[in-house]
């Protein structure tokens, strides 16, 4: 069993490639679960040096686009054999926006490169693509329901330069899908916190932040109100709900290529009062509550409320709660936490 994890030096990408490696072996439309023999994370950074000190690990680094040009001996980042893919390599959010060439560089080429090389193997391989609740979306100018709700079953509107660019991809995937030449699951992600290590570009950033910094005696920004809905996952169910996608079999998934991952539904006010329960006053005082007009752009272009039947149906639920999520994240991370955690 050979598996592609675009994106793979990254923190879900490293995270998923633990998992997997740790499991040992996957089942591709519920045929007898094969010993992975190798794993080739693709990215432009080396992989984090335990990935690398494993023998069923090969890293493909530099330029994506580049990677997946094809050559005289092949396509790089997708070697003959390749059973599963997974396409989690993206630039982010709040940076497609501000940069529309990036976005195209780095989401819509790449996702097209890499079909391509997995239509050219011929063994119609599993290809999970990392798509985004930002598919989802409202104009500007339109007020926002109260509660507003999406499902597996509503009409994509991307109001981003990013959800279009994702919702694009999924549009892809089916197409590759419908004509055969690939197994194709798109697996629309929800927020992912408590990220750990920096900051990164993403609009989303924040609702990692508001926790991460504080936890760590460090002022946090939250630039939304406390009332912003938000749709979260946390990383272990992130990664929990990557592998069940991929190993789901047809029957399964169904017809329809993308889903709705499951969603801990939340309020921004709600997540730093979990906060204070976990970590106390002190660490909930180093939120920044300053506005930013355009991240509160985007964020409210974004549905707080997600139902996923179908990934419930596959055995995938959301976080209990968000104390859950920052004790599992203080727990992993105790060099990066200055305060005492309750519970």
């Amino acid at each position: 069993m050979n598996i592609v994890i675009t994106g793979g030096a990254g923190f879900l990408g490293a995270r998923l490639a633990r998992a997997l490696l740790q499991q040992g072996k996957f089942s591709v439309n519920g045929q007898a679960a094969q010993t992975i023999g190798q794993i080739t994370l693709v990215d432009q950074f080396q992989p984090p040096a335990d990935l690398l000190a494993d023998p069923r690990v090969r890293a493909c680094v530099g330029d994506l686009n580049a990677l997946l040009t094809p050559t005289v001996q092949g396509v790089p980042a997708v070697p003959a054999g390749t059973d599963v893919v997974y396409h989690l390599a993206a630039a982010v959010s709040a940076e497609c926006e501000a940069d529309f060439d990036l976005g195209l560089r780095s989401n819509l080429a790449p996702t097209q490169a890499l079909l391509a090389a997995c239509r050219t193997l011929g063994t119609q391989p599993v290809v999970v693509f990392a798509s985004s609740l930002a598919v989802f979306g409202l104009p500007a100018e339109a007020e926002v329901p109260s509660p507003w709700v999406v499902s597996d079953q509503t009409l994509p509107t991307p109001q981003t330069s990013y959800g279009i660019q994702k919702f694009i991809g999924e549009q892809l995937m089916a197409d590759y899908t419908r004509k055969g030449y690939i197994r194709g699951r798109s697996a629309r992600l929800m927020t992912v916190s408590v990220r750990p290590g920096k900051p990164n570009g993403a609009a989303s950033g924040f609702f990692s932040g508001m926790v991460r910094e504080p936890l760590a005696g460090l002022k946090g920004a939250c630039p939304v109100s406390r009332q912003v809905e938000v749709a979260l996952s946390s990383p272990n169910r992130t990664i929990e709900g990557l592998l069940r996608v991929g190993q789901a079999t047809d029957a399964e998934w169904g017809p329809r290529t993308a889903i709705n991952m499951p969603a801990l539904v939340t309020t921004v006010g709600e997540m730093a009062a979990a906060l204070e329960r976990v970590a106390g006053p002190g660490a909930t005082a180093l939120i920044d509550w300053t506005p930013d007009e355009n991240i509160r752009r985007i964020v409210r272009s974004w549905p707080g409320r997600v139902e996923s039947p179908r990934a419930n149906d596959m055995g995938l639920y959301p976080d209990p709660d968000f104390d859950t999520v920052i004790r599992a994240y203080a727990h992993e991370n105790q060099h990066a936490v200055k305060w005492p955690i309750s519970g």
